[in-house]
């Protein structure tokens, strides 16, 4: 099963979020992209993962053209509806989806409050996509 996962800047939610959903299931093709990639993953974003015990270092933010010729069983946006505008994506897709979530790296304040939030979006990203995958994408695999 393909599923991509979108954002803006692909380099926090995006990327947490495939990074999830990957370790639920190694028979998933995961792959994240934006329409605006940021040149390196926020690194803040890789360390909540590496506490949470996935390794999403060697990831890189893709550019959402670079996916448009393949077929997606699933495209998920993770853009928080609220303060910015989803990506649309126009490929082949049998599913498209939409779980929003706050930017964690938008945040200001201390540097514990800023990673108190990358803490809790990551946390709300791994039940949100937890849910999904045993809903949704378990079964049909």
């Amino acid at each position: 099963m393909k599923i991509l996962i979108l954002c803006t800047g692909n380099s926090c939610r995006s990327q947490m979020a495939h990074g999830f959903l990957q370790s639920f299931d190694q028979r998933l093709t995961v792959r994240s992209a934006g329409t605006e990639p940021a040149l390196l993953v926020n690194q803040k974003a890789v360390l909540v993962m590496s506490e949470a015990g996935i390794d999403i270092s060697r990831h890189k933010p893709m550019l959402v053209d670079d996916y448009l010729n393949e077929e997606w069983d699933y495209v998920i946006t993770v853009c928080d509806n609220a303060n910015e505008t989803c990506p649309a994506f126009l490929g082949r897709v049998k599913h498209r989806l939409h779980l929003g979530f706050e930017d964690p790296s938008l945040v200001t304040g201390t540097e514990a409050f800023i990673m108190s939030e990358f803490r809790r979006v990551r946390n709300l990203i791994k039940t949100g996509f937890y849910r999904l995958y045993v809903e949704q994408i378990k079964p049909q695999l």
